[in-house]
């Protein structure tokens, strides 16, 4: 019992550490990419804090993976260049027994990982899509996609060519006035910017070099232009200003969907096919009637035109009926599965990335005893290879399972299954050989002082 807690001990401080520094890491990125157009806003602090604490969700579905995979290889590793691996087996400790405290603690973090993506995950994906429409209500540059309209104003149609992340200014604005119904006002600039006022009532657009075109329906001649150098534009912030809105006020996407959930989506989505496609063979089966068994086949050819003229205008109308609600049918079907297979894929997903926590320890620990070096770069190249290795396979696999290419479950499970059999195999390996895996072709590369520093 002493040598299990004493692994399950030197695992510990590696998995802890390598899991705050790669939250560390993912929040740093959070930051640099989303602080700009957040900070400075008028929002407050709090709101800020809750969209990163609602986004540390999905960060920790990629850390504790790589930081089980890290923490494996230094571990082993560790013990292997002190010797405590060979100590081991010399007392007939084999390297399955010393992986086995490892392994039922991957197991349990397996099922915690599984339960988090199930309960936590979708809640907090769905809180966070939430709150960033709050925000962007009240940050209207984040809405303003350039080159596409925005009707997010009352009664304003707004097109920019340009939008900068670091400021609220603009380039290339139009922007066509339809608030009242007797007149069109189209408004053009060469560039703009967007403001609030103090108390964050209105929304205030600052117009420079610029023409008003005004048209009034009740006198179409008076046509006008006027010319400015600067026109302010204000209007209250309705749908602007920041206001919570309810949870559940909007749809839930797959990645706001637990397991269970999809699955109830999933059955219900094979009815509505079901019955598409049971439309369509009653049409088909009627389309079949109108053309081999009408009563237009007895009709003489030469009496066609002119004495049943009415009864084939029909039937065409008819058979163009059945023709278009099959070809509707058909788009249903398509359209229909296409749900329902990214529904299926986010499900396997969901169980997949926490089962790689128990395969990274079957790569992981005859890797770190190979390669008998416990310091944290050694750790962090190998395992941040694999793991990118691992990612991008995962990432191929939805994109190939979404495009109907391979199966959802394959796209999901494939880098498990190569993972798990290459681990089954050097865990083998290790096991019965002594094999030792060598890093002295980086010396030729890396001076020897650094090298020195990256392994200790």
């Amino acid at each position: 019992m002493i040598i299990p807690l004493y692994i399950l001990k030197r695992h510990a401080a590696p998995f802890f550490g390598s899991f705050f520094f790669l939250m560390s890491v993912f929040v740093l990125q959070f930051v640099m990419k989303f602080m700009d157009q957040l900070v400075g806003k008028g929002l407050s602090g709090a709101v800020i804090t809750e969209l990163m604490m609602l986004n540390l969700a999905w960060m920790m579905v990629l850390a504790v993976p790589m930081a089980v995979l890290v923490a494996t290889l230094m571990a082993f590793g560790s013990m292997a260049a002190t010797n405590e691996v060979t100590a081991m087996k010399a007392g007939g400790i084999s390297l399955y027994r010393m992986m086995f405290p490892v392994a039922i603690a991957s197991l349990v973090v397996t099922y915690l990982m599984i339960e988090f993506n199930n309960k936590v995950l979708p809640e907090a994906n769905h809180r966070s899509k939430t709150l960033t429409i709050d925000i962007r209500r009240k940050k209207p540059t984040l809405s303003l996609v350039p080159g596409l309209f925005n009707q997010d104003m009352n009664g304003m149609s707004i097109l920019v060519r340009k939008t900068f992340e670091e400021s609220n200014e603009l380039e290339g604005v139009t922007i066509y006035n339809h608030s009242d119904p007797n007149k069109n006002t189209v408004i053009t600039a060469r560039r703009g910017k967007l403001s609030f006022s103090g108390d964050y009532q209105k929304l205030v657009m600052d117009l420079y070099d610029g023409e008003i075109h005004d048209v009034d329906h009740t006198r179409p001649k008076a046509y006008r232009i006027i010319h400015f150098q600067r026109q302010r534009i204000s209007t209250v912030t309705e749908g602007f200003d920041f206001e919570r809105s309810a949870v559940d006020q909007f749809s839930r996407g797959d990645r706001e969907l637990s397991s269970g959930e999809m699955l109830y989506m999933v059955d219900s989505l094979k009815g509505i096919t079901a019955g598409a496609r049971k439309t369509i063979i009653d049409h088909t089966d009627a389309l079949n009637q109108k053309l081999f068994y009408g009563s237009v086949d007895s009709i003489a050819p030469s009496k066609i035109f002119w004495k049943n003229i009415e009864q084939y205008t029909d039937m065409k109308s008819q058979l163009m009926f059945y023709r278009n609600n099959i070809e509707s049918e058909f788009s249903n079907i398509d359209y229909q599965d296409k749900q329902i297979r990214e529904y299926l894929v986010e499900i396997h997903k969901k169980y997949s990335i926490p089962v790689a926590c128990f395969i990274f320890i079957l790569v992981g620990a005859p890797l770190g005893v190979m390669a008998r070096r416990g310091g944290f770069g050694i750790a962090a190249s190998l395992s941040l290879g694999f793991f990118l290795l691992y990612w991008s396979s995962l990432i191929s696999g939805e994109k190939l399972a979404d495009r109907h290419v391979i199966e959802p479950w394959f796209g999901m499970w494939a880098a498990n299954i190569v993972l798990a059999a290459f681990g089954v195999f050097i865990t083998y390996k290790v096991g019965k050989e002594n094999i030792e895996l060598s890093f002295d072709w980086i010396t030729r590369w890396i001076p020897k002082k650094l090298l020195e520093r990256f392994t200790r």
